[in-house]
């Protein structure tokens, strides 16, 4: 609580906050930007603002994902489902203050799991190898694609897009290139945050250009609305949502390379699943907010665990994290508690500190701000939309072709939008996909050959279980309604 490390996380936080809510910069471009300048810094002092931009990046893209439909990171793909129609609504204030107490309270508790729970978490994130992994990312997409769509069908169909997505760039078991047409700059694959902002960026923005001139010069429909009242929120639901969405965030956070993504789709279909007004789900509830935010947050911490513990970063963030960690001298491993004890848990603290600091910050202060946006017309905030989008591309890599690909998936996004195939299972698809195939392959590498290396384990059993439960669960509900009628 020394002033300059209080200073330190403050800073970060709003500077978080920032890269967070610019569609094309994240937690991850703040702090790779950060890591050389903090060469000469304390530890705890450098340590404290990474932990305030990861934070804050990871709030502060829930307010373009709820004010524009843009998810400023990837893990508020699942704030846009109700956070935009709530917005659409007159409610954006609310909205956003949800999101912020939200993500507040999921990372708190995660940095509190973080200080108390660490040995034991790990033995959770050693009991998945890669078979395990492989069934856990074929349940995320099975649960996505039957509960998120209101057409199963076309549910799947998107996921298994984003899985053929996934495959493009260059295997990364034998090393060869598939599918890249001699095309050099999709040898890495395609860019998911090219993908994201072309999906979900570009489809409004198109939506906006094809109303009437009259309409455009509207922004009605993205007013801001009345004053919010934190006593008219509904908390029982939103409590409850936060008891289902933080576990499950925490323990996929733990996971290395699942990630928010999948933590945020995975508890949000369960609660929708739950419900009792699913219908409502994707129609501005405000409880599909609060699981989005909670459980996205509750993965930054959780996925230091096996960071600090292991040397194994759960998330891209937490490789950065632990290049961070390295530079001042630090060893990752069981070691690290006892020999720097005050630096590690200075950083976990500061992670603490810093999620509560979301409340003022991101609850108050970046609702006034950022509401501005409300009020510009539609006319002036289509191209606006468009031109930041692609200058945010082409620095990504500082290549044109990153520009012209997102071009091309905001085409693709809104034709999707229009046969309405959902946009949410083909960015799990592209997420997961390679994760997927990658532990499908080295656990049949590890069986030499033999299928049955893949249900050997009772947590491989229980999630395939689960698998094909959900991928019955239409079916079975359809049988209920002939039964009803």
């Amino acid at each position: 609580m020394q002033p300059e490390v209080v200073l330190a996380m403050t800073l970060g936080l709003i500077g978080g906050i920032l890269f967070g809510a610019m569609p094309g910069l994240t937690a991850s471009t703040g702090i790779s930007l950060l890591i050389p300048l903090t060469f000469g810094m304390n530890p705890v002092i450098a340590l404290a603002i990474m932990a305030g931009i990861h934070n804050g990046g990871s709030y502060g893209g829930a307010i373009p994902a709820i004010l524009l439909r843009i998810p400023g990171v990837p893990g508020a793909i699942v704030t846009t489902l109700d956070g935009y129609p709530m917005a659409q609504q007159g409610l954006a204030a609310r909205a956003v203050r949800i999101a912020a107490v939200s993500s507040a309270v999921g990372g708190m508790i995660s940095a509190l799991s973080l200080m108390l729970l660490a040995p034991p978490l790990v033995e959770i994130s050693l009991a998945f190898g890669p078979a395990e992994i492989f069934w856990l990312s074929v349940f995320g997409l099975a649960s996505i694609g039957v509960f998120l769509a209101d057409d199963t069908v076309k549910g799947l169909l998107g996921g298994c897009f984003g899985v053929m997505l996934s495959l493009v760039g260059v295997d990364t078991v034998t090393g060869f290139e598939r599918f890249t047409f001699d095309i050099i700059e999709l040898s890495d694959g395609i860019p998911l945050l090219i993908m994201l902002v072309g999906m979900y960026a570009l489809t409004p923005a198109w939506q906006m250009a094809e109303r009437s001139k009259k309409d455009a010069f509207s922004s009605k429909d993205l007013s801001f609305g009345k004053k919010d009242n934190y006593r008219e929120w509904p908390w029982t639901p939103i409590v409850k949502g936060w008891g289902r969405s933080i576990p499950l965030g925490i323990v996929i956070g733990i996971l290395p390379g699942v990630g928010g993504i999948a933590a945020g789709l995975i508890a949000y279909n369960e609660a929708k699943r739950a419900a009792d007004d699913p219908e409502s789900f994707g129609k501005g509830n405000p409880v599909g907010v609060a699981i989005a935010e909670s459980a996205n947050n509750a993965d930054n911490a959780a996925a230091m665990v096996p960071a600090l513990t292991l040397g194994i970063p759960g998330s891209g963030v937490a490789a950065l994290m632990l290049g961070g960690l390295l530079v001042h001298g630090l060893q990752p491993g069981p070691d690290l508690f006892t020999e720097a004890s005050d630096v590690v848990f200075g950083y976990m603290w500061a992670m603490l500190i810093t999620s509560a600091l979301i409340i003022p910050f991101g609850g108050i202060i970046a609702t006034r701000i950022f509401a501005n946006i409300l009020r510009v017309p539609q006319m002036v905030l289509m191209p606006l939309i468009i031109a930041v989008c692609t200058i945010g591309m082409y620095a990504f890599r500082n290549d044109v072709f990153d520009a012209v690909l997102m071009l091309i998936f905001g085409i693709v996004g809104y034709a999707f939008e229009r046969i309405k195939i959902p946009v949410a299972p083909i960015i799990l698809g592209l997420v997961l996909g390679d994760k997927a195939e990658f532990n499908f392959r080295t656990a049949l590498k590890i069986g030499l050959g033999d299928w049955t290396v893949l249900l050997t384990n009772p947590i491989s059993i229980g999630l395939a279980s689960l698998t094909v439960l959900v991928l019955l669960y239409p079916i079975w509900q359809e049988y209920r309604r002939k039964q009803s009628d």
